[in-house]
């Protein structure tokens, strides 16, 4: 009897906060050292490994230590493209990991004579699997690719056989991938033992006549904001185990412990903008946070207020202090009724008003710490900064001319250097009254 490990959409270096970065490459490793305690015979990745083709090189030494571990115990580890670590203009990263040997991608081909795509199959040397598959491209080009794959040759294959894929499959996507290109299951080879995804940030057994076994099994830790509401509310994360003789005999889902959560989510509906920040204060006040991840989701329409002034960088910082690993917000459900009002009337809006509105709107999701970049003031902050950074040349200045009057001018208004610090004292006689 054989056993794998399936994993997809691990994105390592997704994550610019370092509490998450440190947690992603924990919960790859851990993940790595259960394959090996597991006996898995090989791990099989279905795309986005990493979260660009070129990640930063700490997060790839990290990585590249463990699956070097991973290689000495004895366990091949074989891989596709993801949507994200793949590279349509130059070397990825899972190139320059695959020339070192630590990984083996599976998805190789070439043009027929007759214009079809023919996809090499690898066999793997101790279970006699055979391996291929399709990587995914930026936008879902490589949906070209399935429509000229050549499937009859693979459908003729015997032998315990896995395919590949970083896409979604319409007969099994998600509600909330409505809007998401994805390609038929008819475009994949008929008869596979097993079809491994990627790419669906939700974990999904499927199967359909002629399909026996699609398998997502979401990411391993987190890639996008979704993600860490998801794993806050309790959504499990982890890989498959897949034992097989000549056919599947057991598929298990190996959950990963990615991190401790606190979920809160409030509808505003009614409420005025002072009122909400209020309540959404309150609320987390109820809150067990300390070292946990937590993640605000704040919605609903404003009866009075702008949705800037629903300080919810204050409750961030407030929450950090307490203990909190990260909090993640999302507010992009808030809106206002002044602002739906004017929705409704059909108006068109004018460039600086756009500019104004989706400042406003926006500010009070960014953790920022002087009272002067919070609200209504930090929302006409950075409009000031927009506008002193649209400046073009003048006349024949050169290029480093140019950037540094770009620096002080953008310093000024943020009340940075000397001449920022002028305009600030000045600012602040003007709202006193001072001489």
């Amino acid at each position: 009897m054989g056993k794998f490990a399936h994993m997809a959409d691990v994105h390592l270096g997704a994550h610019r906060e370092p509490a998450l970065r440190r947690l992603e490459a924990q919960v790859f490793n851990e993940a790595m050292d259960r394959c090996v305690a597991g006996g898995v015979d090989f791990v099989l990745i279905s795309g986005d490994l990493f979260h660009v083709g070129i990640p930063d090189l700490e997060v790839v030494n990290g990585a590249v230590r463990k699956m070097r571990e991973v290689q000495r115990a004895g366990v091949p580890i074989y891989a596709i493209y993801g949507s994200h670590d793949y590279n349509p203009s130059s070397t990825s990263i899972i190139d320059i990991i695959e020339t070192a040997g630590l990984l083996t991608n599976v998805s190789k081909w070439r043009v027929g004579a007759d214009g079809r795509i023919e996809l090499e199959v690898l066999q793997d040397p101790s279970t006699g699997a055979k391996l291929c598959g399709i990587s995914a491209r930026r936008m879902g080009l490589e949906s070209k690719r399935y429509e000229l794959l050549d499937r009859r040759p693979l459908e003729e294959l015997e032998g315990f056989r896995v395919f590949a894929f970083h896409s979604g499959i319409t007969e099994f996507k998600p509600k909330f991938l409505d809007e998401t290109e994805t390609v038929p299951v008819s475009y994949l080879p008929r008869g596979f033992d097993y079809y491994a995804g990627g790419h669906i940030h939700q974990r999904g057994e499927f199967s359909l006549p002629g399909y026996a076994k699609v398998v997502f099994p979401g990411p391993l830790f987190t890639g996008y904001g979704r993600d860490v509401e998801a794993t806050a509310r309790g959504e499990a994360r982890g890989f498959y185990e897949v034992e097989f003789d000549d056919a599947v005999r057991g598929v298990s889902f190996v959950p990963m412990e990615s991190f401790g959560g606190a979920y809160l989510e409030y509808d505003a509906t009614g409420s005025s903008a002072s009122e909400a920040a209020e309540e959404v204060r309150r609320r987390c006040d109820g809150l067990q946070v300390e070292g946990r991840v937590v993640a605000l989701r704040v919605r609903g329409e404003l009866s009075g207020g702008r949705t800037s002034e629903v300080d919810l960088s204050s409750i961030r910082a407030d929450l950090m202090e307490r203990g909190a690993l990260f909090v993640y917000v999302n507010r992009h459900g808030l809106t206002s009724k002044e602002y739906a009002a004017a929705a409704r009337a059909g108006g068109a809006e004018d460039p600086a008003s756009i500019e104004s509105r989706t400042f406003e709107q926006g500010i009070g999701a960014v953790a920022t710490g002087p009272e002067r970049l919070r609200a209504t003031s930090g929302a006409q902050t950075a409009r000031r900064l927009l506008q002193a950074l649209r400046q073009g040349a003048r006349g024949d200045e050169a290029k480093r001319a140019y950037t540094e009057r770009m620096m002080r001018d953008g310093e000024a208004v943020l009340g940075l250097g000397e001449q920022g610090e002028e305009e600030e004292k000045g600012k602040k006689k003007e709202e006193s009254g001072g001489p």
